[in-house]
């Protein structure tokens, strides 16, 4: 994001969190097991966001624990009315891009944490491990990190704040510990949620193995209403469709 930021932290084993700056926020790292955000907001959020992972973390550790299965598998997962609501998006945002509900989990966790957290300030930003959920009353801009990439840290996806909520959600087959088929360096995908965003995200990951590949693997997914847009970016190769508004960063 933009400007000064209250405190810078997690950088070290997030290298690209030098570089946000959320213009009048306070940002604070919460590190909860596997859970690693970087939350920022008008005011020290910092026990309600602990509460809210705590909250949805234990939602979805006792649904695994009774569906070992969900947490394996890469096919979509049967809808199930009685799961806890962070499972039932996860599951409903990973079917319709035909991957594993899994793929969803970081953005889905961004955005449950993010909305609650709307109830004590107007303006939120949670960034779990580059998956973002946004809402400012400034335009923001989310730097694009592609690892080895020439384009790496050159772009920004600018968001305008009558567009928010929203999430930006990125998958990578060069960078990062998450799974990927693919191997572009970048997918960033821009939707309604970053749940959404994310299971798009890696969707569309898996599918981009080359460049000549590129333009029909991102038609298979652009109609869909919740995607705003993306960039996909292939060494030095871009790609971007839809409502994308692209800045050069220095």
């Amino acid at each position: 994001m933009q400007q000064t930021t209250q405190t810078r932290l997690g950088t070290k084993d997030h290298p690209y969190r030098k570089r946000a700056h959320p213009k009048g926020l306070i940002s604070r790292r919460i590190l909860i097991k596997e859970t690693d955000l970087l939350v920022s907001a008008t005011t020290d959020l910092s026990q309600q966001a602990k509460d809210r992972v705590h909250h949805h973390r234990r939602q979805l550790e006792d649904y695994i624990k009774r569906r070992p299965e969900f947490l394996s598998t890469l096919l979509p997962y049967p809808e199930d009315p009685f799961a806890p609501p962070i499972v039932r998006e996860m599951i409903w945002a990973s079917r319709r891009f035909a991957v594993g509900p899994m793929a969803a989990v970081a953005g889905a966790i961004a955005h449950f944490v993010g909305t609650d957290l709307l109830g004590y300030s107007e303006e939120v930003l949670v960034e779990n491990g580059g998956d973002i959920f946004v809402k400012t009353k400034r335009p923001a801009t989310v730097l694009i990190f592609a690892g080895s990439s020439p384009l790496t840290n050159r772009l920004g996806l600018v968001l305008q704040p009558e567009r928010m909520p929203m999430g930006v959600c990125t998958s990578s087959g060069t960078v990062g510990h998450s799974l990927s088929l693919g191997n572009a360096d970048a997918v960033c995908i821009v939707a309604s949620s970053a749940t959404i965003a994310d299971a798009a995200a890696t969707a569309l990951g898996n599918k981009v193995t080359s460049k000549s590949k590129l333009a029909s693997e991102i038609e298979s997914i652009r109609e869909s209403e919740d995607i705003r847009g993306g960039v996909v970016i292939i060494g030095e190769t871009m790609a971007s469709w839809g409502e994308i508004e692209l800045t050069h960063l220095t």
